[in-house]
């Protein structure tokens, strides 16, 4: 799973991915990579995790992971080369989803004055300007697409034909500004992969973070609230954080971050929130495995089968799969041990078809 942060400069983009990068870096067993200067592999904070360990001896906690792309700041006239245009451009179609930075405070800290790109505050309007350099780029895709398309489709071919017929769907909706995802394209099964060899931003699930003062730690302000409108008239998220707070919390002990957190009168940090609901836009869920060298969270699609799920941890668990061997956390809460949970006859026997579930815990079967 890979999200881009996006947004204007001087918004907070990269105080809030030094604050990821930070919290995922010093979090006790949690494995974390810089993989370039600019992206970051974070854990997904699972509480879930704690629960079996409390009941099945082990060695280590493996918790999911999220990479993190800090996209450098956008600005009017990107996608015709402007700042650095087309190169960061190029980061965000790489990603599966956008996560927008928003600045919704007026000053900084201490009365520090961060100068906005356009002079006054405004998270709509700078919500609007990012919005329509991406439409804009996706329009240049699918216009620079369209006459090689047109050629192909004299083939005959049914793909070459069905990649037109989406270019000829798309071109008219960006032109207006409208994101590609507002398109309708029907339901050819081979509709995904032609969209995604297209390589189009504005197709992308977004969600918007928005960066809140000190003393609106929690996102109750005026402009955080019109953020949180638009995002629930757009069938999306909108998560309050302080990126600020969040960089302080990243670099304390345990002791003094709940402190810290206490003071703000938050239960956790908000970045905890903020990889959940990351999570949660992918259209993902966990499963567990759990034995006595490690616990570990695995992320699968939504919908997927057991095969597939046996397939995240290894292809030849796919391949030979026989059935699987399932429980949920809740079985093992009430019951507190494997042991208990199949003499009580809770411990599920699952084949081919069967559709995962959100914290079930699995023994794959395998032969090959």
């Amino acid at each position: 799973m890979e999200a881009g942060i996006v947004g204007l400069p001087n918004v907070g983009k990269s105080t809030l991915f030094n604050a990821l990068t930070a919290a995922g870096a010093h979090a006790a067993n949690y494995p974390f990579a810089t993989i370039e200067p600019n992206i970051g592999v974070v854990p997904i904070p699972d509480p879930r995790l704690a629960i079996l360990r409390d009941h099945i001896e082990t060695q280590k906690l493996i918790p999911t992971s999220l990479k993190i792309v800090d996209i450098a700041g956008l600005v009017r006239g990107a996608s015709t080369g402007e700042g650095l245009g087309n190169k960061f451009l190029s980061h965000v179609r790489e990603t599966d989803a956008i996560i927008q930075v928003v600045r919704c405070f007026e000053e900084a800290p201490g009365g520090e004055e961060i100068t906005h790109v356009d002079g006054t505050i405004d998270p709509l309007r700078d919500i609007e300007t990012i919005e329509i350099e991406l439409v804009l780029a996706d329009l240049q895709t699918v216009e620079g697409a369209l006459d090689k398309a047109k050629r192909a489709a004299r083939s005959r071919e049914d793909e070459a034909i069905l990649r037109l017929a989406l270019l000829e769907k798309l071109q008219p909706v960006l032109a207006e500004g409208r994101p590609a995802r507002e398109v309708d394209l029907g339901s050819d099964p081979r509709t995904p992969g032609v969209l995604k060899g297209l390589g189009l931003i504005t197709t992308k699930k977004q969600m918007f973070v928005m960066n809140v003062a000190d003393d609106d730690a929690l996102g109750e302000g005026a402009m955080a609230k019109s953020v949180r409108e638009l995002a629930t008239e757009r069938g999306s998220q909108a998560v309050p954080v302080c990126a600020r707070i969040e960089e302080e919390l990243s670099e304390l002990d345990e002791a003094d971050r709940l402190e810290m957190l206490a003071d703000y009168g938050m239960n956790e940090p908000a970045l905890a929130k903020l990889a959940r609901a990351t999570y949660e836009l992918l259209g993902q869920q966990s499963f567990y495995t759990a034995g006595e060298k490690e616990i570990r969270a695995w992320t699968v699609a939504k919908g997927a089968t057991a095969p597939e799920a046996a397939g995240v941890i290894h292809t030849d668990f796919q391949r030979g799969f026989i059935r699987a061997e399932i429980y949920s956390i809740a079985d093992m809460q009430e019951y507190k041990s494997e042991k208990a949970i199949r003499e009580a006859g809770k411990l599920r026997v699952e084949g081919k078809d069967y559709i995962m579930q959100d914290a079930d815990v699995c023994h794959f079967l395998f032969n090959v």
